[in-house]
């Protein structure tokens, strides 16, 4: 899986894209609000090591998601 953070501008939030090895979309949210995305996609039990990886993520890079 890979996740992006989005930089939002003015009224528009920063949002994040997961999407999978093919680069299909999974989840698309807003990256203040990632709890009920993740339990849509099936990634709720991994929702605290996303958090900080949006946390730490630079916005516009992708980086492969790797989760335990």
């Amino acid at each position: 899986m890979y996740i992006i953070k989005i930089k939002g501008k003015v009224k528009i939030p920063d949002y994040v894209q997961i999407r999978d090895d093919k680069f299909a979309l999974l989840a698309y949210f807003r990256a203040d609000r990632p709890e009920n995305a993740l339990m849509k996609c099936g990634l709720g039990k991994s929702e605290v090591e996303i958090k900080k990886v949006i946390a730490e993520l630079p916005y516009g890079k992708i980086l492969k998601l790797e989760i335990k």
